[in-house]
């Protein structure tokens, strides 16, 4: 999968040659290219920006230099997406589909934004990643990627999978240990070390559950409606929820 990056800030995206990002570059599995909107300014102070028309707070992305750089790097006909607080949130969803694309696009807008005539022209797509406001779209361009790039095929490492993971698979994840079995006095649960893996895995879905429920709450309610579970998971659940009188079928 190849991503474009369009930003006034190119030098904030260092931190994806890093990790697993940067393992997947090298595998061939995702290229990133760094397009600085400001090389394509006309103007000789290279701006990029301007006061809006209406008046208002704040400077405005002017079309000029994202018109010319989109075209730079042949953006026709490729899915174009602007990270926007006013866009769609960021959920699963959009983000597997944006995985199955084999080109993606990322404007990152600064200052109260870009230009509506280049939203409006090249077809963007608005793109939140939740209900608050940062200084620019780079950040937000960050984490749709890293998103993005764990459901691309190869790039999480042995049998791991992004669909298995908190929130992906319905319920927020089970507390995790490593070693020592005991440290300042604190122990790993003794199921845990078991070695009965069935009784481990009943665990980790108490767990999980003991947490959505008390943490994300629709979550919890959704799995209930949906879960198919065998008789001693029901069991699990129901002991959990049998408070709020619900019945688990």
């Amino acid at each position: 999968m190849k991503i474009d990056i369009l930003t006034l800030f190119p030098e904030m995206f260092g931190a994806l040659s890093e990790s697993m990002l940067g393992k997947a570059a090298e595998k061939g599995i995702l290229e990133i290219a760094l397009t600085n909107i400001r090389d394509y300014s006309t103007n000789k102070h290279h701006k990029a920006d301007d006061y809006p028309f209406g008046g208002g707070a704040g400077m405005v992305m002017m079309p000029q230099p994202i018109f010319d750089a989109l075209e730079a790097i042949g953006a026709q006909g490729k899915r174009i997406v602007y990270m926007s607080p006013r866009g769609h949130i960021l959920n699963r969803d959009k983000i597997e589909e944006l995985a199955a694309e084999t080109e993606l696009v990322i404007l990152c807008g600064h200052y109260e934004g870009v230009d509506q005539r280049a939203i409006d022209y090249w077809n963007m797509e608005e793109i939140s990643i939740g209900d608050y406001i940062l200084t620019g779209g780079e950040l937000p361009a960050m984490i749709l990627i890293d998103a993005v790039a764990r459901f691309l095929p190869g790039v999480l490492a042995g049998e791991e999978s992004a669909k298995d993971e908190s929130v992906y698979s319905g319920l927020l994840e089970y507390p995790q240990y490593t070693q020592p079995r005991s440290f300042r006095g604190l122990d790993v649960p003794e199921v845990l070390t078991s070695g009965n893996h069935k009784h481990i895995g009943l665990w980790k879905l108490e767990q999980a559950l003991l947490l959505t429920k008390a943490r994300r709450p629709e979550l919890f309610e959704a799995f209930v409606r949906a879960a198919e579970l065998t008789k001693d998971e029901k069991k699990i659940l129901q002991k959990i929820i049998e408070q709020d009188g619900h019945t688990v079928y």
